[in-house]
């Protein structure tokens, strides 16, 4: 069954490389979709994949890096969208 959702995390997530390592986790997990830092300098995810590879990136995004000091994250499930490819790193326009 494939998952998919948006999660914005907050807290002291911008500047301490939670993109990249995001990006990273999302690659090796198989996951499709995107991470980017938001205005309010939180960091937003959208990321879909098997259920176990999902569950586990979710529960990732709760603790983030070592460099990360994570203090919530909102989670919205979404239906899937064929259009999300390789997890990259985007970029506000």
């Amino acid at each position: 069954m494939i998952k998919s959702g948006i999660a914005v995390v907050r807290g002291r997530v911008q500047g301490v490389g939670f993109r990249y390592s995001a990006l990273n986790k999302a690659r090796a997990l198989g996951l499709r979709g995107w991470v980017r830092n938001e205005m309010d300098g939180s960091v937003s995810a959208r990321f879909e994949g098997d259920e176990n590879s999902f569950d586990s990136y979710l529960e990732w995004l709760r603790t983030g890096p070592p460099s990360a000091s994570v203090s919530s994250v909102d989670f919205r499930e979404l239906n899937p969208d064929s259009d999300l490819g390789q997890f990259q790193v985007a970029f506000q326009a």
